[in-house]
Order: C-alpha cells, then sequence, then structure tokens
C-alpha cells in the first residue's frame, strides 16, 4: 500500500476504439504514454492494438521502452533539450521542435550516428507554449532543408496544454494553410501534419473536412477514456482502466474545524473550513509527495477534505475501520505523480 491498479485491457480496448475512430476520417494516432512514464507494458499493449508510433516527453522513458523490447516508432513530446541532443537521435526516431539551434544539433549528432532524425516543427496556434509564429515558418523550413542529418518529417501544433485554448476549426485550418504552404513553396511533401491531443476530439466529431491533418497525439482519451477541454466521458472508453487502492491508518469523530490559533499549513496556505459539527475523519495512508489529492475522487460515500505530504483526509458519511482498503478514481494529474512516485506500487491486472 498504497496500490495502483491497472486494467491493461481496458487500455487496449480504448486504444483500438479510438484508432479505429480517427482511422475513419484519414487520421493516425500517436499513442503519448508519459502519463505513466513510458510504461513498457502499457507501450507494448498499445502497440499489439496496430498503433505504432509511442510518444513520451523523457528520452529515458524511451531508452526504457527500447531495452524492455517494446518495438515502435518512438516520438519525443518535449522540445529536446541541446544537452540531450546525442540521445535524442540515439533514441527518438521522431521529435518535435521549435528552435532551430536545437535541430542544427540534432542533426550534427545524427551524423555522428550515420542516422537521419526525423524532426516536426511545431507551430504557434495560441496556446504560448512552444511553437514558431506561423509568419515565421519559412525562416526555420529554409535552414532545416540545407541540413543533411534530419529530415522535415511534419509540422504540428499544441493546444488546450498551458493556456487552455480550444482546437477549433479555425486554428485547425491555420494549420493545413501553412503546410500547404510549405509544400507548395519548397515543393516537399510533409509526412506528418499532426493537429494536437486529446483535446481535438470535439473538433474531429464537428468538423465537415479535416484539412490536411492526418495525426493526433492521443493520451488521456486511451490512458483514461476523457477528452481535455472538458473532462467528458468519451462514448464507448473506460474511465476506469487505473484505480489507487490506499489503506485507512486513522478513523474518528472529530470537529470539522480546527481550533487554536490559524496560521500556514505544510504548504503555506491558510486554509479555511466550514464549520458542520462533528464528522467521520478518516485518514489514509498517501498525500502531496506521492499524488496531487485534489485530483482523486474516493468510490465511498466521502469526500476528500484535506492532505499533508504523506497524510490523506477524508469526511466519511459513514465510520470506516482502521485497515480498511479504500478504492479512488483519479484525474490525469493525479496519474502523472502516482506513476512516478516509487512509494506507490504499480499492479497490472
Amino acid at each position: 500500500m498504497p496500490r495502483l491498479e491497472i486494467d491493461i485491457n481496458k487500455i487496449k480496448h480504448n486504444a483500438v476504439v479510438l484508432k479505429e475512430l480517427f482511422a475513419a476520417k484519414g487520421i493516425s494516432v500517436t499513442a503519448v504514454i508519459k502519463g505513466v512514464t513510458g510504461s513498457p507494458e502499457i507501450a507494448q499493449a498499445i502497440v499489439e492494438c496496430g498503433i505504432s508510433t509511442i510518444a513520451v516527453s523523457l528520452i529515458q522513458d524511451i531508452k526504457k521502452m527500447k531495452e524492455s523490447g517494446v518495438k515502435a516508432e518512438f516520438l519525443l513530446t518535449r522540445l529536446p533539450m541541446h544537452s540531450e541532443a546525442a540521445k535524442v537521435v540515439r533514441y527518438a526516431d521522431i521529435s518535435l521542435n521549435s528552435e532551430i539551434s536545437t535541430i542544427k544539433l540534432l542533426s550534427e549528432h545524427s551524423l555522428k550516428l550515420g542516422k537521419r532524425h526525423k524532426v516536426v516543427v511545431m507551430i504557434e496556434l495560441g496556446d504560448l507554449r512552444e511553437g514558431v509564429l506561423p509568419e515565421d515558418a519559412d525562416l526555420i523550413v529554409d535552414q532545416i532543408l540545407l541540413l543533411k542529418g534530419v529530415e522535415l518529417y511534419g509540422i504540428g501544433a499544441n493546444l488546450a496544454c498551458f493556456g487552455g485554448v480550444k482546437p477549433s476549426e479555425d486554428k485547425m485550418i491555420e494549420l493545413s494553410q501553412t503546410a500547404d504552404h510549405l509544400e507548395e513553396k519548397y515543393k516537399i511533401k510533409l509526412p506528418m501534419i499532426s493537429g494536437g491531443n486529446s483535446a481535438n476530439y470535439e473538433w474531429f466529431l464537428s468538423t465537415n473536412t479535416i484539412g490536411n491533418i492526418n495525426n493526433l497525439r492521443i493520451g488521456e482519451a486511451i490512458l483514461l477514456g476523457r477528452e481535455t477541454l472538458h473532462r467528458n466521458k468519451i462514448p464507448k472508453l473506460y474511465t476506469d482502466a487505473f484505480t489507487l487502492i490506499c489503506e485507512v491508518i486513522e478513523s474518528k469523530v472529530k470537529p470539522s474545524v480546527p481550533y487554536g490559533e490559524i496560521c500556514q499549513n505544510a504548504f503555506g496556505d491558510i486554509p479555511e473550513f466550514t464549520d458542520i459539527g462533528a464528522i467521520n475523519r478518516v485518514i489514509i495512508g498517501i498525500g502531496e509527495q506521492d499524488i496531487n489529492t485534489k485530483a482523486v475522487t474516493p468510490r465511498i460515500h466521502a469526500e476528500v477534505i484535506g492532505a499533508s505530504s504523506d497524510h490523506l483526509i477524508l469526511h466519511s458519511e459513514n465510520p470506516i475501520e482502521v485497515g480498511c482498503e479504500i478504492e479512488f478514481d483519479i484525474t490525469y494529474s493525479a496519474l502523472l505523480r502516482l506513476s512516478i512516485s516509487p512509494y506507490v506500487n504499480k499492479v497490472f491486472v
């Protein structure tokens, strides 16, 4: 305890449904599994579903998957650092990029290895994370085409991650038009036009034409069965492929409001509480060091009322015995922290 139970069959089901759904309009799926730190077991399961490209944000995770025998095309989603350029071209087949100085380094290291690394240039469409402005795309492409160690494999966009900007019809048209312009000007064919991520589900359903978009980088929808604009469940998908199970370490009736002079808590906040009288206060053996405690929901009649670094506190409708196990549903931010924590057992079921 605590443990994260992972239902591989539910993840495979989600992957198959989404692969077939997007393929109906000519869009391929790149499976993003950075939320589970590039789990080789999950990567292998997804590859068995017919999705051949696996994406993560850390080169260490690609190395881990390759050493575990996962046979796939690997894409690095986070912009490469200069300090890791040699490892990027050694382990990743494709990387997302927006800085020409980085791409030049990738080219140099690729030539040393006798390889040709694929780069996808990210286009800024308003979310204000990574990407070159559309009007500056020519400037970077001019230089990439002169480099012998890299191949301009495509362009892409990222939305609804940092700024929460919706991947709308207008945004996807702008990306398609940028692709048209580059292909026409440079007389090239871009194999990948990657329109975004799980947030593109709503656009995909509503659009009459996908334009040039032929790829989406799908993570949360495969893992947790939800689109990421409103976190609504996607029909036919499982939302409970992951179950957090924790143990009760204290169960007592106590006041609902702390008593005494209130100052900062362990995280520098001054907490506020509503007085509802005495309640069943249940302490669970997990805390902020392992999980975003605001991103978990107990599957019993109880609510999370707070946490410290290693204690999660619930208000339970009914008394619960010490030693009992409590199951929780989790969101993506919780999954990220749980997956990376060495103190949480990962159990495949």
